[in-house]
């Protein structure tokens, strides 16, 4: 977890990490996750990321996200929200596409693949508009005017 941190502080990817240490991505996700590395594991991240072993090998006292700043913590709650999208999208074209091929080889005539398509598609939309924030119907300042009307303060 300590990685982690060290990694977005020089605003590396685990990519370019792995690139840095020769350790394999998955390792990195694992060591990041908590999974306890190997020493020789640990001296080439202490060597990659200029730190001593001892700082890599030590205990976290709080959550890992307690430790970050607010704005870490935007960052990486914005790119967890982007993967989750993304994985979303890849989730309906492959469903899509096999509902469809389904759809072909048992009804040709009605395509009822459609219907699914649209009806899901309308929650990806609705997703990729919340992520991307091109629009923000329910965001902060909804929420304060609807606190303040509930308390019963003007803006």
């Amino acid at each position: 977890m300590i990685v982690r941190k060290l990694r977005l502080q020089k605003s590396w990817s685990q990519e370019y990490l792995s690139d840095m240490t020769g350790l394999s991505t998955r390792t990195i996700q694992r060591i990041e996750r908590g999974e306890k590395p190997s020493l020789e594991s640990l001296r080439l991240l202490s060597e990659a990321l200029e730190v001593d072993v001892a700082i890599l090998q030590q205990e976290p006292t709080m959550q890992e996200e307690e430790k970050l700043k607010p704005d870490e913590k935007a960052a990486m709650r914005y790119v967890r929200d982007v993967k989750g999208f993304y994985s979303h999208l890849i989730k309906y074209i492959v469903i899509i596409i096999f509902l469809g091929i389904i759809n072909l080889l048992t009804s040709p005539n009605y395509l009822w693949v459609f219907w699914v398509m649209l009806g899901w598609g309308i929650g990806v939309a609705s997703h990729a508009l919340n992520v991307f924030e091109i629009t923000n119907f329910f965001g902060p300042d909804w929420e304060k005017k609807k606190i303040e009307k509930r308390l019963g303060r003007k803006l």
